[in-house]
């Protein structure tokens, strides 16, 4: 009766542990839906949730789907075209109404991940987010979602509670045996300890086994995740907004990445583009004199006078230091009238900010004059290749493809995962542009299915996208 009592309770502990788990699972993250959101959808579907793109206006998606079961919304995310294919009454609607353009497959998505996704679809849609809501256009402040819940306790609790569970089922076990043996009659039959049990060869067995399974997945994880760095956004020396000059000023990405048009890299843009416009924009629309004065020191332009500085490298650095904190003093006197005691804190902080950004104690660079140590985000392995020209130029991709909406970035972060699950999917999805270039001439085959209707669009798989020595040679 003992045992039976024992077991009992712990085959209830067991179910309601598992009537709980779905339940956490189920919790919809916003804040990894509002990443997932950046990464998979923003490309197509606008961010404010109201407005149609390439895509349309996602707000309202769950309501529109109640008629049908929440795994065709699944299946619609995942495989649109496979369920269009099914005949399914609203994924048809869908394509009629958006025809010919495609959704993008993805096939990797969890459903724990899509209701992150549609949990932040949503309640930027209501503007419940918790921050200020996507203004219409899509270049408002992105809703503050609220922070990523924290599972190690639960991950801690449920190990502790498992492991009780593992000592209290070897202990019956081992009373199990003894009554056997006393029935059976065998001399002499004694209950285990549990010292003796937790050294068992069959415990240690498990225990290796366990670590040797936990450490390989750590390893595999660890390594799939090298280099990966979603979501990076470091500081810079200097705080240079996106925002400011590619939303507001409309700025060109390749006039200051002019690489990207013509060669392997986009290259980081050196002082002399910035300089192009601050020579006559002296000061900033949001930090004022602090930060472009970084940029005329590390240029030796005299903002003051407005010409580059004649033996400039050759200056000590108190002659520098007049030289920046006089032009600083001077556009506050113009601003405020005096120079007062916030004024003149002001000039020592910006001339601080001026010797952090430019110099490099790690390094020994104690120069303030010379190039700019800006930190690269981007960075693929060195086993892969990528050519910004080939799908700049001759792909004619948008910048925010890969960079996300770079427009609408106040610090820069890495969007996308650059991972090569990614960069394949877009290789089975991206329409090759055969009548804007002379080489695919050569695919025949093509351009006749093609003029026939046989086919309606060549994807750069269909070309040898997925070689591998395409990348990797």
């Amino acid at each position: 009766m003992v045992f039976r009592s024992i077991i009992s309770r712990i085959i209830t502990l067991l179910c309601v542990l598992s009537l709980s788990l779905p339940t956490i699972a189920q919790d919809a993250d916003i804040e990894a839906g509002k990443t997932l959101f950046r990464n998979q959808c923003a490309t197509c579907h606008n961010r404010d949730m109201k407005s149609n793109l390439t895509g349309p206006a996602l707000g309202g998606t769950q309501e529109r789907w109640t008629d049908y079961p929440r795994e065709d919304l699944y299946s619609w995310i995942r495989n649109s075209q496979a369920l269009i294919a099914s005949g399914h009454p609203r994924a048809v609607e869908l394509w009629n109404t958006w025809k010919p353009t495609l959704m993008n497959n993805f096939l990797n998505l969890t459903d724990q991940e899509i209701e992150n996704i549609l949990a932040y679809i949503d309640c930027t849609y209501k503007g419940t987010c918790g921050g200020a809501a996507v203004v219409g256009n899509g270049t408002g402040a992105i809703a503050a979602a609220p922070p990523k819940p924290n599972n190690t306790p639960l991950f801690i609790a449920l190990t502790l509670i498992l492991a009780i569970l593992s000592v209290v089922l070897a202990r019956i076990l081992s009373n199990l045996n003894y009554i056997i043996q006393m029935r059976e009659g065998d001399t002499p039959a004694r209950r285990k300890t549990l010292p003796e049990i937790l050294t068992s060869k069959g415990v240690i067995a498990f225990v290796i086994f366990a670590l040797v399974v936990l450490g390989g997945y750590t390893t595999v994880n660890n390594a799939i995740a090298l280099g990966r760095q979603q979501g990076y956004a470091p500081d810079q020396p200097i705080k240079f907004s996106h925002a400011t000059h590619a939303g507001l000023q409309q700025i060109d990405c390749q006039y200051c990445h002019d690489g990207a048009r013509r060669s392997k890299h986009s290259n980081i843009p050196a002082a002399n583009t910035c300089m192009n416009c601050h020579t006559a924009i002296k000061v900033g629309s949001q930090y004022g004199t602090a930060e472009l004065t970084k940029i005329y020191a590390s240029v030796g332009w005299d903002p003051s006078t407005g010409n580059y500085v004649e033996g400039y490298d050759k200056m000590s650095d108190e002659e520098i230091e007049r030289m920046y904190k006089k032009w600083i003093a001077d556009t506050y006197v113009s601003e405020n009238g005096k120079l007062d005691r916030k004024g003149e804190q002001l000039i020592d902080n910006q001339w601080k900010g001026i010797v952090a950004a430019l110099t490099n104690k790690a390094t020994g660079d104690d120069k303030i004059f010379g190039p700019i140590e800006w930190v690269r985000i981007h960075n693929l392995p060195d086993h892969a290749y990528f050519n910004h020209a080939q799908h700049v130029s001759v792909g004619k991709l948008e910048c925010q493809t890969c960079h996300g909406k770079v427009e609408e970035m106040e610090v820069l972060y890495q969007a996308s995962p650059l991972s090569m699950g990614w960069c394949v999917n877009c290789h089975r999805q991206t329409e090759v542009k055969f009548s804007d270039n002379e080489y695919y001439k050569s695919y025949t085959r093509y351009h006749e299915e093609l003029a026939s209707g046989k086919r309606s669009k060549v994807t750069v798989e269909e070309i040898g996208g997925l070689e591998c020595q395409k990348c990797h040679y």
